[in-house]
């Protein structure tokens, strides 16, 4: 028997006092706040009184300090799996309101459907799919926790939902440590709940791709 449940768990608030878009760049830890975002989203799993068999994260640093909660409360090592990693951006490591008063970068928003500035929608479910899919195989039964990004979780849920993948990022419901759950009746996913237990109001969330 594989899993019961899975849960994408999007990490805490990163320090970023410059507020650039900070992708895949390395040296971007969590927050003090952050920290404890984190630490309320793993008491919240903890509360559904489910057995959690498997702990994976991302392998950026941000993830990897947000899954430490989980460890503690569960006693499980956290395992780096590439496929829930943040996608590519070209804006990495700049402020979005500057880029794009800049003519010169208007043209990597010339297919927002793909998105022609990063990688593609396409390419990030399937990675997710794949990474969820192994996590979900890898135990006899439980609950999965993954910890990931923001963008490669609304575009699952929106895949999962069965709707189209260009959307606004302004739009997303993907709170800073929020949990997006789900489960695989007849072999299909199918998601079952969304929760936001962390603090987050005066939290800077201006870094997701």
């Amino acid at each position: 028997m594989p899993a019961d449940r899975l849960h994408l768990v999007r990490h805490g608030e990163v320090y970023n006092p410059h507020r650039v878009l900070y992708g895949r760049l390395p040296g971007f830890g969590l927050s003090d706040a952050g920290r404890r975002m984190t630490q309320q989203a793993a008491e919240y799993v903890k509360t559904l009184d489910r057995p959690v068999t498997a702990l994976v994260c991302s392998p950026l640093q941000r993830t990897r300090e947000s899954s430490e909660p989980f460890t503690e409360l569960f006693g499980l090592d956290a395992t780096i799996d590439e496929g829930v990693i943040e996608p590519t951006n070209v804006f990495e490591g700049r402020r979005m309101v500057r880029s794009l008063m800049n003519p010169w970068n208007w043209r990597h928003l010339r297919k927002p459907a793909l998105p022609s500035w990063g990688e593609p929608y396409a390419q990030v479910i399937a990675r997710m799919n794949k990474a969820m899919t192994t996590a979900w195989e890898s135990v006899d039964a439980g609950d999965v926790v993954i910890v990931s990004h923001q963008l490669p979780i609304w575009v699952t849920h929106l895949a999962v939902a069965g709707l189209p993948s260009r959307h606004d990022p302004r739009e997303r419901r993907c709170a800073l440590s929020s949990v997006t759950s789900f489960e695989m009746p007849d072999g299909k996913w199918a998601e079952v709940s969304y929760a936001e237990p962390a603090t987050t109001e005066g939290a800077v969330d201006v870094g997701a791709v």
